[in-house]
């Protein structure tokens, strides 16, 4: 469920399930670029590697990123569909043997065992999702000394037309307060806006992205 674009119809954004995201990635060949989540490159470039679980991982761009830079990856997402096309773009990166694919829909179920790495990138979709339930749950599966990452679509540019008004995209205040972490046990490394820069300047959706990276410390 990487970098959605929320173009649906109104009557298509009521479902938000694993039909929706199967018919939806059905539509083309390939929905997403194929390049990870500039988030996951600046805010994961310099972890050391570990077991890593990449939460909506849709085409598996950031998974297979991930598993070039020495990760044991796991990737979840609801969809069959990309599940299918993400094997296939690991096993072209000849990295198949190094990155699991599971399907789970995360507001039911979960991906077992514990991480060192944590990502959420842009994990929204239109409907019913537990967004606030499934990062909590992400962050309980964070190792000791591991970092859950949550990267997520922020608010509009300061007097332009908000493109999405049904949606609520959550300061990253927001998010942090809705991890409810435990005081002491976390360390916030960063909490913060950024205005898309580049090539993410050019894709459609709100013109701002939000970060909050913590380290569990015990």
């Amino acid at each position: 469920m990487h970098q959605h674009e929320h173009t649906h119809s109104p009557a298509a954004q009521s479902d938000g399930g694993a039909g929706f995201w199967d018919g939806r990635y059905s539509e083309s060949t390939r929905i997403w670029s194929g390049n990870p989540n500039a988030i996951l490159l600046r805010e994961a470039g310099d972890l050391a590697p570990g077991r890593a679980l990449d939460l909506g991982c849709g085409e598996g761009a950031d998974a297979v990123w991930l598993a070039r830079q020495g990760w044991l990856v796991t990737g979840a997402d609801i969809s069959k569909v990309a599940l299918g096309r993400a094997a296939e773009h690991a096993a072209e990166a000849g990295l198949g043997d190094r990155i699991a694919f599971e399907h789970h829909d995360l507001g039911e179920s979960f991906p077992a065992g514990e991480f060192d790495l944590v990502s959420a990138c842009f994990l929204h979709s239109p409907g019913e999702m537990p967004r606030e339930r499934i990062l909590r749950t992400a962050a309980a599966a964070v190792a000791p000394g591991g970092v859950l990452l949550v990267g997520g679509h922020g608010g509009s540019e300061h007097g332009a037309e908000n493109p999405h008004p049904e949606l609520h995209f959550p300061t990253p205040q927001e998010v942090l307060a809705d991890l409810e972490l435990p005081e002491g046990d976390w360390e916030v490394l960063v909490c913060a806006e950024h205005a898309r820069a580049g090539a993410e300047a050019d894709r459609p959706g709100p013109g701002y992205d939000n970060v909050v990276k913590v380290r569990r410390l015990r």
